[in-house]
Protein backbone atom coordinates (compact mmCIF):
# COMPACT_ATOMS: atom_id res chain seq x y z
CA UNK A 1 0.00 0.00 0.00
CA UNK A 2 1.44 3.45 -0.88
CA UNK A 3 2.50 5.88 1.74
CA UNK A 4 0.30 8.90 2.44
CA UNK A 5 2.14 12.01 1.42
CA UNK A 6 2.74 14.05 4.84
CA UNK A 7 0.66 17.07 3.85
CA UNK A 8 -2.47 14.65 3.40
CA UNK A 9 -1.77 12.36 6.44
CA UNK A 10 -4.33 14.57 8.91
CA UNK A 11 -7.34 14.04 5.71
CA UNK A 12 -6.85 10.17 5.53
CA UNK A 13 -7.62 10.05 9.07
CA UNK A 14 -11.07 11.49 8.62
CA UNK A 15 -11.39 9.54 6.01
CA UNK A 16 -13.78 6.52 7.94
CA UNK A 17 -15.75 9.91 8.73
CA UNK A 18 -15.71 11.67 5.49
CA UNK A 19 -16.94 8.12 3.97
CA UNK A 20 -19.92 7.91 6.47
CA UNK A 21 -20.91 11.72 6.46
CA UNK A 22 -23.29 11.60 3.71
CA UNK A 23 -24.28 7.77 4.03
CA UNK A 24 -28.49 7.84 4.98
CA UNK A 25 -28.97 7.55 8.87
CA UNK A 26 -30.59 4.52 10.79
CA UNK A 27 -32.09 5.61 13.70
CA UNK A 28 -34.16 2.52 15.69
CA UNK A 29 -37.00 4.31 17.61
CA UNK A 30 -36.27 2.18 20.90
CA UNK A 31 -38.51 1.36 22.86
CA UNK A 32 -41.36 1.94 21.01
CA UNK A 33 -40.30 -0.03 18.25
CA UNK A 34 -38.10 -3.30 19.45
CA UNK A 35 -35.70 -4.73 16.94
CA UNK A 36 -35.15 -8.42 16.89
CA UNK A 37 -31.46 -9.28 18.38
CA UNK A 38 -29.01 -11.45 16.29
CA UNK A 39 -29.80 -15.21 17.35
CA UNK A 40 -26.66 -15.58 19.58
CA UNK A 41 -27.16 -12.60 21.43
CA UNK A 42 -25.87 -12.58 24.88
CA UNK A 43 -29.02 -11.59 27.17
CA UNK A 44 -29.76 -12.58 30.73
CA UNK A 45 -28.52 -16.28 31.64
CA UNK A 46 -30.76 -19.22 31.68
CA UNK A 47 -30.55 -22.65 34.09
CA UNK A 48 -31.62 -25.57 31.75
CA UNK A 49 -33.47 -28.54 32.83
CA UNK A 50 -34.28 -31.79 31.50
CA UNK A 51 -36.97 -33.23 29.85
CA UNK A 52 -38.17 -34.78 32.61
CA UNK A 53 -37.70 -31.13 34.83
CA UNK A 54 -34.61 -32.68 36.89
CA UNK A 55 -31.69 -29.66 36.83
CA UNK A 56 -28.95 -29.87 34.64
CA UNK A 57 -26.56 -27.84 37.10
CA UNK A 58 -24.21 -30.27 38.91
CA UNK A 59 -23.01 -27.19 41.25
CA UNK A 60 -19.40 -27.79 39.99
CA UNK A 61 -18.58 -23.76 39.94
CA UNK A 62 -17.15 -23.82 36.86
CA UNK A 63 -19.19 -21.10 35.56
CA UNK A 64 -18.18 -19.30 38.72
CA UNK A 65 -13.86 -20.01 37.92
CA UNK A 66 -14.77 -19.11 34.61
CA UNK A 67 -16.13 -15.77 35.01
CA UNK A 68 -13.54 -12.96 34.50
CA UNK A 69 -15.78 -10.02 36.17
CA UNK A 70 -16.44 -12.26 39.58
CA UNK A 71 -20.03 -12.17 38.25
CA UNK A 72 -21.00 -15.63 39.25
CA UNK A 73 -21.56 -17.10 42.89
CA UNK A 74 -22.55 -21.26 43.36
CA UNK A 75 -22.60 -23.27 46.20
CA UNK A 76 -23.26 -26.91 45.18
CA UNK A 77 -24.92 -29.49 47.73
CA UNK A 78 -25.70 -33.07 47.39
CA UNK A 79 -28.50 -34.99 46.37
CA UNK A 80 -30.34 -37.07 48.68
CA UNK A 81 -32.68 -40.04 48.34
CA UNK A 82 -35.02 -37.91 49.71
CA UNK A 83 -34.24 -34.66 47.72
CA UNK A 84 -32.92 -35.19 43.54
CA UNK A 85 -32.55 -31.99 41.85
CA UNK A 86 -30.48 -33.57 39.59
CA UNK A 87 -29.03 -36.14 37.93
CA UNK A 88 -25.83 -37.55 39.52
CA UNK A 89 -24.42 -36.51 43.07
CA UNK A 90 -24.45 -32.88 43.42
CA UNK A 91 -26.61 -29.89 42.05
CA UNK A 92 -26.82 -26.21 42.86
CA UNK A 93 -27.76 -25.20 45.92
CA UNK A 94 -26.86 -22.03 45.73
CA UNK A 95 -26.68 -19.63 42.15
CA UNK A 96 -26.38 -16.03 41.98
CA UNK A 97 -25.45 -14.05 39.08
CA UNK A 98 -24.84 -10.24 39.68
CA UNK A 99 -25.48 -8.35 36.69
CA UNK A 100 -24.09 -5.19 38.13
CA UNK A 101 -20.81 -6.84 37.06
CA UNK A 102 -21.68 -9.13 34.38
CA UNK A 103 -19.82 -8.27 31.24
CA UNK A 104 -21.82 -10.86 28.55
CA UNK A 105 -18.73 -12.28 27.40
CA UNK A 106 -20.35 -16.08 28.03
CA UNK A 107 -17.06 -17.40 29.21
CA UNK A 108 -19.59 -18.74 31.77
CA UNK A 109 -20.86 -20.93 29.20
CA UNK A 110 -18.71 -22.16 27.48
CA UNK A 111 -17.06 -23.42 30.65
CA UNK A 112 -20.23 -25.50 31.54
CA UNK A 113 -20.04 -29.24 30.98
CA UNK A 114 -23.71 -30.23 31.09
CA UNK A 115 -24.89 -27.07 29.26
CA UNK A 116 -27.23 -25.97 32.47
CA UNK A 117 -26.31 -22.50 31.60
CA UNK A 118 -27.05 -20.70 28.31
CA UNK A 119 -27.70 -17.15 27.41
CA UNK A 120 -31.04 -15.93 26.31
CA UNK A 121 -31.86 -13.08 24.40
CA UNK A 122 -33.52 -10.86 27.06
CA UNK A 123 -31.36 -7.51 27.30
CA UNK A 124 -34.22 -5.40 29.56
CA UNK A 125 -33.04 -5.90 32.99
CA UNK A 126 -33.01 -2.39 34.69
CA UNK A 127 -33.82 -1.37 38.07
CA UNK A 128 -32.86 1.04 40.71
CA UNK A 129 -32.71 -1.27 43.49
CA UNK A 130 -28.86 -2.97 43.33
CA UNK A 131 -30.12 -6.30 45.11
CA UNK A 132 -32.40 -6.37 42.68
CA UNK A 133 -30.03 -7.01 39.74
CA UNK A 134 -28.60 -9.92 41.63
CA UNK A 135 -30.42 -12.94 39.84
CA UNK A 136 -31.15 -15.93 42.13
CA UNK A 137 -31.29 -19.38 41.05
CA UNK A 138 -35.39 -19.29 40.85
CA UNK A 139 -34.96 -15.71 38.43
CA UNK A 140 -32.53 -18.05 36.33
CA UNK A 141 -34.15 -21.09 36.06
CA UNK A 142 -35.95 -22.22 32.74
CA UNK A 143 -40.04 -22.44 32.85
CA UNK A 144 -41.18 -25.35 33.09
CA UNK A 145 -42.46 -26.77 29.60
CA UNK A 146 -45.25 -29.08 29.31
CA UNK A 147 -44.95 -32.68 30.97
CA UNK A 148 -42.05 -31.59 33.19
CA UNK A 149 -42.09 -32.21 36.78
CA UNK A 150 -40.92 -29.86 39.55
CA UNK A 151 -37.83 -31.70 41.40
CA UNK A 152 -36.75 -32.99 43.24
CA UNK A 153 -37.83 -35.56 42.29
CA UNK A 154 -36.56 -39.33 41.21
CA UNK A 155 -34.64 -40.15 38.00
CA UNK A 156 -36.18 -41.89 35.29
CA UNK A 157 -36.18 -45.83 36.34
CA UNK A 158 -33.66 -47.64 35.39
CA UNK A 159 -31.80 -44.68 34.11
CA UNK A 160 -28.53 -43.21 35.48
CA UNK A 161 -26.90 -39.63 34.85
CA UNK A 162 -24.81 -40.94 32.10
CA UNK A 163 -28.31 -41.65 30.21
CA UNK A 164 -29.68 -37.88 31.08
CA UNK A 165 -26.45 -36.81 30.16
CA UNK A 166 -26.35 -38.39 26.59
CA UNK A 167 -29.94 -36.82 26.20
CA UNK A 168 -31.48 -40.33 26.25
CA UNK A 169 -34.18 -39.12 28.58
CA UNK A 170 -36.69 -37.43 26.06
CA UNK A 171 -39.56 -36.71 27.70
CA UNK A 172 -41.04 -36.44 31.62
CA UNK A 173 -40.96 -40.37 33.51
CA UNK A 174 -43.43 -39.09 36.01
CA UNK A 175 -46.72 -37.86 35.77
CA UNK A 176 -48.08 -40.50 38.53
CA UNK A 177 -51.33 -38.85 40.57
CA UNK A 178 -50.69 -38.52 44.14
CA UNK A 179 -49.64 -41.71 45.92
CA UNK A 180 -48.12 -43.61 43.20
CA UNK A 181 -44.92 -44.35 42.70
CA UNK A 182 -42.92 -42.23 40.46
CA UNK A 183 -42.56 -42.70 37.10
CA UNK A 184 -44.99 -45.70 37.41
CA UNK A 185 -47.22 -44.61 35.09
CA UNK A 186 -44.94 -43.29 32.22
CA UNK A 187 -41.64 -45.05 31.45
CA UNK A 188 -39.23 -42.68 29.94
CA UNK A 189 -38.54 -42.52 26.60
CA UNK A 190 -34.81 -44.08 25.39
CA UNK A 191 -32.82 -44.57 22.56
CA UNK A 192 -32.99 -41.54 20.11
CA UNK A 193 -29.86 -39.21 20.54
CA UNK A 194 -30.74 -35.57 21.10
CA UNK A 195 -28.30 -33.12 22.30
CA UNK A 196 -31.25 -30.10 22.11
CA UNK A 197 -31.11 -27.92 25.05
CA UNK A 198 -34.56 -27.74 26.91
CA UNK A 199 -34.60 -23.81 27.67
Amino acid sequence: MPRVPRILEPIAGFGVTFATMFRKKHTEQYPEEKVPTAPRYHGRHQLNRYADGLEKCIGCELCAWACPADAIFVEGADNTEDERYSPGERYGRIYQINYLRCIGCGLCVEACPTRALTMTNEYEMVGDDRAGLIYEKQDLLGPMLDGMVPAPHDMAPGTTHADYYRGDVLRAAQSAPHGAAPGEDSPPTQGAHSHGDVS
